[in-house]
Formats: structure tokens, C-alpha cells, sequence
């Protein structure tokens, strides 16, 4: 049975994607990175994406992102099918819908805090919302910082401007790919508080990759991938649950690999 573009389950939907695959490589030397995932993500809801390495995760992020085009399947933004998009107009629909937290900061030290929060506005050529800035800013405890450069800034104060200016746009969903991989346990602590926060206040729709089951029990459900397919749909597992789920797999790999 179809689900319904834009509801699954328990309510509306921020993404979906359905028979998802996504292939690397000639005959010769073929890579499966995804083989068939289904997955919703529910609108207000905060997800995250782990696995071994190798098993799909950052190419399951880059794909229901618009970052790269599956082998096939089809990804839904809301009730927006994105396989049957142009290059410019999915180029719009990522700036205009969808924000992006990278472990890597991305800031351009030249400009302030304030230019680089609004740098992706001012590169489409649309007005920055001052009262919306205003709000964003205060979210995200920078009201105080918006004149320093980034090599002013902490790390964790840096990866707070990477999330307003993902926030600044309004976007359906937030996609977080190691968003504290650069950061020391108290500052990830803070940050993952902060897009907790965003969730549970304000409605947000956060999916995030990443390797740390602690950073993972901060979300209301974990995906767990190997080998290109979701093995477990685990809702609020907490860390410990998360770590041993993870074991469990990483095992299992390790016998298989002894068996062959």
C-alpha cells in the first residue's frame, strides 16, 4: 500500500524517501552505498542517522537532501517530489527549504557574525527579515556576538552561527551531518541541547548523521544503516541501548568478515 505523499503514520511529513538506491562506480567495481531504504521523517520531530562506516548514512543525508541524485527511487520535500526538478530549481528548493549543519563550520573569516548568518539571503538576492534575524540570533545566544569575526568565536559558538544561518531561511528541515564532531563533550552537550530545543519550542524538523550514541540520545528516534539498508528503527533507545546496538552490529560484521 502507498502512503500518502506528505503523511505517514502518526502525522505530516517533512521527508520521505521510498526504494532509495544509490550506486557507485562502473560494472567492474560497483558500490552500493543505499539498496532500497524507505524512510519518513516526520515534520517536529529530531532524527538520527547511524552505522558503521560504509553503510549509507551520509549518502541517505545527501540524497533526502538534494545533495545527490539517487540511482533511483524518489525523495519527497513535503508534497515536492525532487527527482522531477531541474538542477536550478533544486538548487532554489535547497537554499529556500533546507539547512545545513556540517561538521566543518564553513564560515568565512572576513565576515562578521551577522554577514555570515545572512551570507546565503544576500547570494539569492532576498531580503533578510531583520525581526526574524533578531529572533534567530537570540535562539541561538549570539545577540551579543554579531559584530566579532569567527576567529574571535569558541567552536561551539562558531557551529551557532552555522545553525542560525540555517535557521535564518526558515527551512522545512534541518539536515546535520557530524554536527559535533569538532567539538569538546560540554560544548557538543550545548549544541545538541540547542537543536533539541529547536525541536520541542519551536517545531523544527532536525535529521542528523552521526557516530556518537551519546549525541544520538538526544534525538526522538535513531535509524541505525549497514550495508546500504535500515536494520533498526529504534524510538528514543538512549545511549546505552544505542551503544549496544551498535556492538551487536559491529560483531556481527566481524564474524562475517571471519566466516568468508
Amino acid at each position: 500500500m502507498s502512503v500518502p505523499i506528505g503523511q505517514y503514520e502518526n502525522g505530516p511529513v517533512a521527508v520521505r524517501v521510498e526504494q532509495l538506491t544509490r550506486v557507485y562506480g562502473t560494472d567492474r567495481q560497483r558500490v552500493s552505498a543505499l539498496a532500497g531504504v524507505d524512510a519518513a521523517f516526520r515534520r517536529g520531530t529530531f532524527t538520527a542517522v547511524m552505522g558503521p562506516s560504509g553503510s549509507g548514512k551520509s549518502t541517505l543525508l545527501q540524497t533526502a537532501a538534494g545533495l545527490d541524485r539517487p540511482t533511483s527511487g524518489r525523495v519527497w520535500l513535503g508534497e515536492t517530489e525532487l527527482s522531477g526538478l531541474s538542477e536550478t530549481k533544486l538548487t532554489k528548493l535547497r537554499r529556500d527549504r533546507i539547512g545545513f549543519i556540517f561538521q566543518a563550520f564553513n564560515l568565512l573569516g572576513a565576515l562578521t557574525v551577522e554577514e555570515n548568518i545572512v551570507l546565503p539571503s544576500r547570494l539569492a538576492g532576498t531580503r533578510v527579515d531583520r525581526a526574524w534575524l533578531a529572533e534567530v540570533v537570540h535562539r541561538v545566544g549570539l545577540t551579543e556576538r554579531l559584530t566579532h569575526r569567527p576567529a574571535e568565536l569558541s567552536g561551539g559558538q562558531q557551529q551557532r552561527v552555522a545553525i542560525a544561518r540555517a535557521l535564518v531561511t526558515r527551512p522545512d528541515v534541518i539536515f546535520c551531518d557530524e554536527p559535533t564532531g569538532a567539538l569538546d563533550t560540554q560544548t557538543a552537550a550545548d549544541v545538541l541541547g540547542l537543536l533539541r530545543s529547536l525541536v520541542d519550542a519551536h517545531a523544527q524538523t532536525v535529521v542528523m548523521v552521526t557516530h556518537d550514541p551519546v549525541a544520538a540520545s538526544y534525538a526522538d528516534r535513531v535509524l541505525v544503516l549497514a550495508d546500504g539498508r535500515i536494520v533498526q528503527d529504534l524510538p528514543q533507545p538512549g545511549a546505552v541501548r544505542i551503544a549496544e546496538v551498535l556492538g551487536s552490529l559491529g560483531r556481527r560484521r566481524t564474524m562475517q568478515g571471519a566466516d568468508s
